[in-house]
This record gives C-alpha cells, sequence and structure tokens, in this order.
C-alpha cells in the first residue's frame, strides 16, 4: 500500500477552501481533515494551495511540438513526450490531445494533408509502454469544410479514447472566419497570397462547403456516438448556430465568438468554455467577445489553455481572484472539464476520487505549481 500525507495546505474543495490535509493511498484520495497539523511522514506544504489536477480539453500544444516552426518538422516520439512533460510542469494531469480530422488536398499551397490517425497511433502506443506521465485521450477536431472528414473518421474506433469530437467549420464568411477582413490578412501574410488569389481561395472553400457541410456534420454526429465520445461545437456565432448544436447533442460549447451565442448556449444546457490566453491577455487575438465579459456576465464555464499550456492554472486563478471564489474559480479548469466529459473520478478533492493532485503557490497573481500527482505517483 503506497501512501501520501500532504498537510498544512489552502485545500481548494468543491465549494470552499480550508486550511487542512489531504491523504492518497492506492492512486486515490483516502481522507481530507482540516487543520494544521502536520502528521510523522507528511509533506508540509506551508499554506500553498492544493487542488485537483488540471483537466486540459483543447490544446494545440501538441502540433507545435511536432512542428515548432513553420515547415520544420519534429521526431514524433520526442515531441509527444515533451508535450506530456510540458503539460505535468504546468499542473495539468488529463489531456484531450486535439488533432485535426478532415484535409484538403487540392488546394495547392493552401492544402493540408491527413496526419490524425498516425499521430494518433504514436500517442496511443506510448501511453501503452507507460512512458507518459499525466492521462491522455483524443480529441478529433471535425473539419467540416474539408475534402476526406468521413474518410479520417472512419479510421478511428471505440477502442482509441475519442473522448471528444467537435464540429469544425472554418468556410470564410462562417464563425471564426465571419470577418473576411482578418482572413485576408492571416492568409495573405502567412502564405504571401496575391488578392486573386486569396479571391479564389475563398471561392473554392465556400463552394465546397456548400457541397460537404451538412453530410459531414452527420458524419461526425454519428462518429461521436460510435466512439462513445461527447460531442463540442467550435466557434458558435449566432443563436441559431447554438441551436443546431443542441439538435446534434452538442455538451459544450468552445470559444462561442459572441455574447449572444454564449447567452444561447446556456440557455440549452451547453456549457461555455473560452481560452484561457483571451481571458489573460484582456481580449480575443481575432476580434471576438472578450472571454471576461462573458465570466463578469456569469457565461463562462470552462476554461481551454488553447495555445499556452500554463495559462490554464493563470486562467483559473484570475477567475477565483475576479469572482472572489477560488473554488469557483479552479472549478473551471478541473470539475466543470470533467464532468463535461463524463470523467466522474476526477476533477474534485472528494474521497475516493482518483488522486489527481497538484500543490501550487501563488506568485503576485500567478500560480507556481511545486508538486504534481497523477493516480497517487508523484510526476513532477
Amino acid at each position: 500500500m503506497t501512501e501520501t500525507i500532504l498537510a498544512n495546505a489552502t485545500l481548494v474543495l468543491p465549494e470552499e477552501t480550508l486550511r487542512g490535509h489531504l491523504r492518497m493511498q492506492d492512486g486515490a484520495i483516502a481522507d481530507i481533515g482540516e487543520g494544521t497539523n502536520i502528521p510523522a511522514g507528511a509533506i508540509d506544504c506551508g499554506g500553498d494551495l492544493l487542488m485537483p489536477g488540471l483537466v486540459e480539453l483543447h490544446t494545440d500544444n501538441l502540433e507545435r511540438h511536432i512542428q515548432p516552426r513553420p515547415k520544420v518538422g519534429w521526431p514524433h516520439q520526442a515531441a509527444i513526450v515533451a508535450h506530456d512533460a510540458e503539460l505535468a510542469s504546468v499542473g495539468i494531469t488529463t489531456v484531450f490531445d486535439a488533432l485535426r480530422v478532415g484535409s484538403v488536398v487540392s488546394n495547392g499551397k493552401l492544402g493540408y494533408d491527413e496526419y490524425a490517425r498516425a499521430l494518433a497511433e504514436e500517442v496511443l502506443d506510448l501511453r501503452a509502454q507507460g512512458a507518459m506521465r499525466i492521462s491522455h485521450r483524443l480529441h478529433l477536431r471535425a473539419e467540416v469544410c474539408s475534402e476526406t472528414l468521413i474518410a479520417e473518421l472512419e479510421k478511428f474506433g471505440p477502442e482509441d479514447r475519442v473522448g471528444i469530437v467537435s464540429l469544425m467549420d472554418h468556410t470564410p464568411g462562417q464563425r471564426q472566419f465571419s470577418d473576411l477582413t482578418q482572413l485576408r490578412n492571416y492568409v495573405r501574410g502567412k502564405h504571401g497570397l496575391s488578392e486573386a488569389e486569396f479571391e479564389m481561395h475563398v471561392a473554392n472553400q465556400q463552394a465546397l462547403s456548400a457541397r460537404v457541410r451538412s453530410i459531414h456534420e452527420a458524419a461526425a454526429v454519428a462518429a461521436a456516438r460510435r466512439y462513445g465520445a461527447v460531442l463540442a461545437s467550435h466557434d458558435d456565432t449566432t443563436p441559431e448556430q447554438v441551436i443546431t448544436s443542441r439538435r446534434h447533442g452538442v455538451r459544450f460549447a468552445e470559444f462561442p465568438t459572441t455574447e449572444a451565442a454564449a447567452l444561447t448556449c446556456h440557455g440549452q444546457g451547453i456549457a461555455v468554455m473560452m481560452g484561457a490566453p483571451n481571458l489573460i491577455r484582456g481580449g480575443s487575438h481575432s476580434g471576438n467577445v472578450a472571454a471576461q465579459a462573458l465570466a463578469e456576465a456569469g457565461l463562462l464555464d470552462i476554461l481551454s489553455s488553447d495555445y499556452v499550456p500554463s495559462a490554464l492554472l493563470s486562467g483559473a486563478l484570475m477567475l477565483g481572484d475576479l469572482w472572489g471564489d477560488m473554488a469557483r474559480g479552479i472549478a473551471t479548469v478541473t470539475a466543470a472539464p470533467a464532468a463535461a466529459t463524463g470523467l466522474e473520478d476526477r476533477g474534485r478533492l472528494v474521497p475516493g476520487l482518483r488522486a489527481d493532485v497538484i500543490r501550487v503557490a501563488r506568485v503576485g497573481a500567478a500560480g507556481a505549481v511545486r508538486g504534481v500527482w497523477v493516480a497517487g505517483q508523484r510526476v513532477g
């Protein structure tokens, strides 16, 4: 029997914070007690925060490790292990690695190839070998405006730990790319297109979307059911889009772009997830609704680190300070994402649940991770 006691800590419980201790035994939280006493053999946390391990639902971090610079590939096994270690170092103990499914192979220099099945295989193989520090699941980002979505979805099954399928639609003029001026600046700047080439790209993608949108949406919804995965929407902009999401069975909305969409999500029982970088930076880098505005309106339920892993903890602490309720702030990166994806065994400091626990010292408005335990084993 393995046992670890963390004492003299500020425990972030589901509804409150209190000074006390937590005992982990055989991978689970055995008991929680109040007080500042330090039992023999316990780790003295000196008042540091003790909270559940963070649960990340949408991160582009693996892709960043695979391709650290544009057109620069990196050995996949080394990249995956480095990605895993980075997440552990910032307190993330469960991650849904986001992989795009659906490619465009006939659009010249603006096309992009399939990669998800092969990369997923490598992630799952490393997990089976015990090479990972934290718990990994898959998040398939189903690109509706693509040419190969159905064929790529068919390459996954219930055995692949696919926990989330999100409905992505990057059609020019829709959702995230509603503002063609911003899209023009991004695409022309990144790919060096002329104005005529940009306009041709927009026309091609809009025509493709018109042909396949309804077919691809139905295929992604059916695939999520086949995998036993939770369905998410992405970049809902209008109330009508949210109603469609609800009809599909969406459980949470990733990064709604307007307050009207977020408000409709709550009315439809759909949890709202926003990016921690949006919150920390004070606004969306693409001109969409600010996460803080949704937080102040009571419309923010879940945070994602998106493209900055360390932002997950910092954003949750920021919300705790903003709301004057640290338990509520931390729940946006622990209990809420766990509940949204059906992970009932983690995300809360409750006896009997999995002992995914992190120790955090406040450093100004931010936090420094001083210890990470996954299923009771220290990994950082």
